[in-house]
C-alpha cells in the first residue's frame, strides 16, 4: 500500500476501526502534551534546557501527561476530531487546556521546593499545547478535504449552485465537503445582498444575484440549484423555478426552519419546490413561552389525531413535552401511523392511542375518566363538502353531537382549556358540512358562557396538502396525465400551510379565556385555477400543450367565495398580529338545548328533511344550494338527493 493510500485510509477511518482510532488519538495527544512541555522550556531558555531545570522537567512529565489526559477525556477530546473542526470545537480544546494547566499547576509549584522550576513555563505550556492540538485537528480536516477533493475529481459530480450565501447556505457547503456520499460539488452562490457580491464564503464565490440566474446557467454546466427559503421571497422563488425549468436544471428548496422541529438544517432536508413555497407566507412569530405554559407537563387530548390537522397538532404539542399525549381517532390505520411516528421522534413521551368515536357519548366519558386530560384539542370532524352533502345525517351526527360530547366531558371534568378547530365554511354556510360546524361553534360558545372551563374555537380556511384537498387531487390528476379539473374559473379559497395553521391554533389556545372564536389571518384569497396552473408548471409540464384544465361546474353546497366572518360578529385585535377574535353572538341556551334534542331524535329517525329544517333553525344564516332558508329551501337539489335516507319508524 502506498503512503498516499495508507494516509487516506487512516483519515477516512476505513482501516483503523474504533479501537485503533482511540489508540491513535491517545498516542497523538501524549506526543502533543510532551512536545508542548518540552517546547515551553526551550522557548523559555533560548532553545536549550539548563541543567538545573532538567530534574524538574523529567519528574513532571508523567503527572503532566496523566492530569491532562484525564481532563481531555472528561471534556470529550478523545473523539470527534477526525472529520470536523469548527470554532466551537476549538473553544472546547481551549477550555480543556486551560483546565488541564490549572490542575497541573499545584503539582508543578510543589516541585519547586525540590528542584528549580520556572513558573512562566506553565503559561507557555498551556499556549503551545492549545496551538498544537488545534493545529493537529485543523491539519487533519484540511488534509482529509484535500484527499476527498482529489477523489471527487476522478468521478462525475453534480454541480450545485446555492441561492443564499448566509449561514444556511454555508452550512450546505460544509456538509457537501464533509460528506462524500452526497456526490456534489458547489460551483458558487447567488445572493440578493449587494454587500456580498464578488465575495467568497468558505472559498466559494458569489456569482451574482438571483436576477442573474439565467445568465449563470448559460455560462456554466449545472445539475441542481438549491434554495435556502429564507434567502428569497415568493416572487423571486417563482422566477428561480421558472428559470431552472427553462434551462433544464433541477431546483430544490430547504423547508422553512420553523417547520423543522429541532431547528437543525441539513442538505438532507432539501426537497422539490412545492406550491406552498410559491404562495409564500411570512414565518409565524409565536409566543413560545405562552404556549409552553399551558402544554408543558400537561395531559393533552387530541381528537381526530390521525387526520391532517390532528396529526400536526400531535407533532407540535409533542415538542412541548406534555405529561401524556392522548391520541383519539376512530380510523385505525391513520391512528397507528401517527402513533408510530411520534414514538420514533419522541421516544420518551408517554402516548395513549385510543380507538374511539366522538359520537359515542359513553365511550368519550369513559376516556375522560381514565386519562383525565387537562387540555383538549378537538379536531375530529367530517370536512369534505360533497361527501357531507351526500351523507348529511352522519355529518350532523359527527360534527354537532361529536363536538357536544367532547365539550360536555371537558366541562364536566374541569379541563383547563378546550380548543375546537372550525372552518371558514361555517360562515354563511351553503352546505351540510358548514352548517354542522357552525352549529358546533354555537354550542361551544353557549357552553362557555356557563362553564368554568375556557372553551374556545379557532376558525380558518383551507390548508394546503390536507388529505383529500385540492392540492393532492391536482397532483394525482397531473401524474395521470390530466386533465386537471377545476369547478369554476372564478372560484377562490383562503389557504395556509398545515404547520402554520396548527402553530396559530396552539397560540390562540394560549390566549383564550372562554367563548371566543379566533380567526386566523389567511392572507389574500387565491384562485383555484391559478393553483392548478402553478402545479402544472412545477411538474415541468406546459399548460394546454402537455396537460389541460377542464372546468366541471360547482358541486352541491359549494360557494365561489369563502368568508371568515359573519355579519354582525365584528372583529377585535389580539396580542398576535395574525390572530383576530370575533365578538360573541347571543344565544338562548334553553332554546338551543331543545333544538339540539329535537335534532338528535331526528337523527335517530334519519329524517333528512326535518334535520335540515332544524339545522336551519339553529343556524339561521344557513342557505342551501338552490334556495333560501325556509320552506323554499326544502326543495333544493342538495336535499332532494338525500330523500332516500328517510326511514319510517316501526
Amino acid at each position: 500500500m502506498t503512503m498516499h493510500r495508507l494516509l487516506k485510509g487512516l483519515l477516512m477511518d476505513g482501516v483503523l476501526g474504533t479501537f485503533g482510532r482511540k489508540l491513535l488519538i491517545l498516542a497523538a495527544q501524549v506526543l502533543i502534551i510532551v512536545g508542548a512541555f518540552a517546547g515551553s522550556f526551550l522557548l523559555r531558555f533560548d532553545l536549550t534546557i539548563p541543567e538545573p531545570f532538567l530534574p524538574a522537567f523529567f519528574w513532571l512529565i508523567l503527572p503532566l501527561v496523566l492530569i491532562k489526559l484525564i481532563v481531555f477525556w472528561g471534556l470529550g477530546l478523545f473523539s470527534g476530531w477526525w472529520r470536523y473542526i469548527s470554532i466551537p470545537d476549538l473553544m472546547v480544546v481551549l477550555r480543556a487546556n486551560a483546565f488541564g494547566s490549572l490542575a497541573f499547576a499545584p503539582v508543578a509549584l510543589a516541585t519547586h521546593q525540590i528542584a528549580s522550576f520556572p513558573r512562566s513555563v506553565l503559561i507557555l505550556d498551556a499556549i503551545l499545547c492549545f496551538l498544537l492540538m488545534g493545529g493537529m485537528r485543523v491539519g487533519v480536516r484540511v488534509l482529509r478535504e484535500e484527499l476527498e477533493q482529489r477523489r471527487k475529481g476522478s468521478r462525475n459530480l453534480q454541480e450545485v449552485l446555492i441561492v443564499g450565501a448566509g449561514a444556511v447556505g454555508q452550512t450546505f457547503v460544509r456538509e457537501i465537503r464533509q460528506n462524500p456520499h452526497l456526490n456534489m460539488s458547489v460551483l458558487g452562490f447567488v445572493d440578493g445582498d449587494p454587500q456580498r457580491q464578488s465575495l467568497k464564503f468558505l472559498g466559494v464565490p458569489v456569482l451574482g444575484t438571483p436576477s442573474m440566474l439565467a445568465a449563470i446557467l448559460r455560462q456554466h454546466r449545472l445539475d441542481q440549484v438549491i434554495v435556502a427559503q429564507t434567502a428569497v421571497d415568493p416572487p423571486t422563488l417563482k422566477n428561480i423555478v421558472e428559470t431552472c425549468q427553462r434551462a433544464g436544471v433541477r431546483s430544490k428548496i430547504l423547508p422553512a426552519v420553523g417547520t423543522i422541529l429541532n431547528g437543525d438544517v441539513s442538505i438532507r432536508q432539501i426537497r422539490d419546490v412545492q406550491l406552498e413555497d410559491l404562495l409564500g407566507r411570512p414565518p409565524v412569530q409565536l409566543d413560545i413561552q405562552g404556549i409552553r405554559d399551558y402544554l408543558h407537563g400537561r395531559r393533552i387530548l387530541v381528537t381526530g389525531a390521525g387526520g391532517s390537522i390532528g396529526s400536526e397538532i400531535c407533532r407540535q404539542v409533542a415538542a412541548f413535552a406534555p405529561d401524556r399525549l392522548i391520541l383519539l381517532d376512530h380510523a385505525e390505520t391513520p391512528l397507528f401511523h401517527i402513533e408510530q411516528e411520534l414514538r420514533h421522534h419522541f421516544p420518551t413521551l408517554p402516548l395513549a392511542p385510543c380507538l374511539a368515536d366522538v359520537r359515542d357519548r359513553s365511550g368519550i366519558q369513559a376516556l375522560f375518566a381514565l386519562y383525565r386530560p387537562e387540555v383538549v384539542f378537538h379536531a375530529a370532524a367530517y370536512k369534505h363538502v360533497p361527501m357531507s352533502e351526500c351523507n348529511p345525517v352522519e355529518a350532523v351526527r359527527n360534527n354537532v353531537f361529536g363536538t357536544r360530547n367532547v365539550a360536555d366531558c371537558a366541562n364536566r371534568h374541569g379541563v383547563l382549556k378546550f380548543v375546537m378547530v372550525s372552518t371558514d365554511k361555517a360562515v354563511n354556510p351553503t352546505n351540510a358540512m358548514g352548517a354542522s360546524k357552525r352549529a358546533a361553534e354555537i354550542y361551544v360558545q353557549s357552553l362557555a358562557a356557563r362553564s368554568s372551563t375556557p372553551l374556545v374555537t379557532v376558525r380558518f380556511g383551507n390548508v394546503l396538502g390536507s388529505n383529500g384537498s385540492v392540492v393532492p387531487t391536482f397532483r394525482q390528476q397531473i401524474e395521470r396525465g390530466g386533465p386537471v379539473t377545476v369547478t369554476h374559473p372564478e372560484v377562490t379559497r383562503y389557504f395556509m400551510t398545515i404547520p402554520e395553521a396548527v402553530q396559530l391554533v396552539l397560540q390562540a389556545g394560549s390566549m383564550g379565556q372562554g367563548g371566543e372564536i379566533f380567526l386566523l389571518d389567511m392572507g389574500e384569497p387565491v384562485k383555484i385555477v391559478k393553483l392548478a396552473e402553478e402545479m402544472i408548471r412545477l411538474s415541468g409540464l406546459r399548460l394546454k400543450e402537455d396537460i389541460e384544465i377542464v372546468f366541471t361546474g360547482l358541486r352541491p353546497g359549494e360557494k365561489l367565495y369563502e368568508e371568515l366572518l359573519l355579519a354582525g360578529e365584528g372583529i377585535l385585535p389580539t396580542p398576535h398580529c395574525k390572530i383576530k377574535v370575533a365578538r360573541s353572538t347571543p344565544c338562548e341556551p334553553a332554546l338551543l338545548e331543545r333544538q339540539l334534542e329535537r335534532l338528535f331524535q331526528l337523527l335517530r329517525q334519519r329524517d333528512a328533511i326535518r334535520i335540515f329544517q332544524t339545522l336551519q333553525e339553529i343556524v339561521p344564516e344557513y342557505v342551501t344550494t338552490g334556495g333560501k332558508a325556509g320552506g323554499d329551501a326544502i326543495a333544493a337539489p342538495a336535499i332532494a338527493k338525500v330523500l332516500h335516507l328517510k326511514v319510517v319508524p316501526r
